[in-house]
């Protein structure tokens, strides 16, 4: 797979179940969810996205002008959930229902212990967590009605690691894999599927601003796999939980991590 695509090529899987699949995604302007909304987008879904960037989403929604079925966005605070359950109402009305959810939003700033407060911690849940459990709670009924429906939430590879000046963040990656298993429990019998993608270190623009290029060398070393991970692995990993081909796979994780732990 070439390192600068965002999402699969000529060469990747097509899944025939994806088309018209109705699919909302979370922080889908750029980075993992950019790849992700393209992915989707490209196998015929009808996506929509919400992100706080609004330029970024207006550009990446113009750039798949040319798709099947043109995504759709909306500017949304993930961490306002009552706004945030509103846009997905709203997203369901347009779409018609909704047949996938991918809570990829998610923010990573480093922080030392002692400089957490209760707000900062409060803060970090809602943008690394707490969403991802309402986002879940208000697609519930449209799946039900569909007939089932498939919850990808992304994990992180960081808190197996135990990374430095990550601890907050960490503490809620760790959290949404014990967030899937209860959601698959609870939901299984209504045939809607829960998982959790782990991706290991992948090569966004954000994720660029931590490291160096001697950074990167070490991550690639400490890989069992050469080369880095983009947003298109993480995406073909998030297309096949949500195609038919995945109708048996449910609260478990999925590493793409090229063997990085």
């Amino acid at each position: 797979m070439r390192e600068d695509k965002l999402a699969p090529d000529d060469k990747t899987a097509i899944y025939p179940s994806l088309r018209g699949k109705r699919v909302i995604v979370s922080g889908g302007a750029s980075g993992i969810g950019e790849g992700i909304v393209e992915g989707f987008v490209r196998q015929g879904a009808a996506v929509a996205f919400v992100d706080v960037q609004e330029e970024s989403s207006k550009a990446l929604v113009d750039r798949l002008s040319d798709a099947p079925i043109k995504p759709i966005y909306q500017q949304c605070d993930i961490t306002d959930c009552t706004d945030y359950g509103a846009k997905i109402a709203h997203f369901v009305d347009q779409l018609g229902g909704c047949d996938a959810l991918i809570n990829n939003a998610a923010n990573d700033d480093r922080h030392k212990v002692l400089d957490v407060t209760p707000e900062y911690w409060d803060e970090r849940m809602s943008v690394n967590l707490k969403h991802q459990f309402f986002a879940a709670k208000a697609v519930v009924p449209a799946m039900r009605q569909a007939g089932g429906g498939s919850i990808v939430n992304l994990g992180s590879i960081s808190w197996h690691l135990g990374l430095e000046d990550l601890s907050i963040y960490q503490t809620a990656k760790a959290a949404i894999e014990g967030l899937t298993r209860s959601l698959a429990r609870e939901l299984g019998r209504d045939n809607i599927r829960v998982n959790t993608i782990v991706p290991g270190n992948v090569k966004t623009p954000r994720q660029m601003k931590w490291y160096t290029p001697e950074g990167e060398a070490e991550i690639v070393a400490a890989q069992c796999l050469d080369g880095r991970i983009q947003p298109a692995d993480i995406a073909a990993m998030a297309m096949f939980l949500v195609s038919d081909d995945a109708r048996f796979c449910t609260s478990h994780n999925y590493w793409v991590d090229a063997g990085w732990r």
